[in-house]
């Protein structure tokens, strides 16, 4: 019986990961796995748009995984629920992108979001927050991982 691919939404600094000296070795691990087809991307217009301003070889990289993937769109339901979340205060206006990037991963059914942003995102105050919200907006949990959390490294 096969496997279906799991849908996860990537953020930014999972790309700008694999060229970062502490991320690089999990986050081109989880890369194999897209390749793989065990992990369906599903990228937004943030994504792209904050890709725009990384280096180039990031953006290449990016680039490389772009067609394979799905899209969500920044829609009102994205929005509102975003808005949710700031109102709950999981993070400050400063970080609005931050939890848009949670939005858009919950309104696109994603099964989970992975990202190296342990401020705003998978941080182990904010990940039951950002799930009650969720909840609260008549959506299920999602999981809110670390590339390295989703790698099933061999090692």
């Amino acid at each position: 019986m096969a496997v279906q691919p799991v849908r996860i939404y990537a953020d930014t600094s999972v790309y700008g990961g694999v060229f970062d000296e502490e991320f690089a070795k999990p986050s081109r691990r989880f890369f194999d796995r897209v390749r793989e087809g065990r992990f369906v991307l599903v990228v937004s217009p943030l994504v792209e748009d904050e890709l725009r301003k990384a280096p180039p070889d990031v953006l290449a990289w990016f680039e490389r995984f772009r067609s394979g993937a799905q899209g969500v769109t920044v829609s009102a339901e994205a929005l509102a629920l975003r808005q949710a979340y700031l109102g709950a205060g999981i993070v400050t206006p400063k970080s609005r992108d931050d939890a848009l990037h949670v939005a858009l991963a919950t309104v696109a059914d994603c099964a989970m979001i992975v990202s190296w942003n342990f401020r705003h995102i998978v941080h182990f105050q904010k990940v039951p927050l950002y799930n009650a919200v969720n909840i609260l907006h008549r959506r299920v949990a999602l999981e809110i991982r670390s590339p390295l959390e989703v790698i099933e490294d061999e090692e």
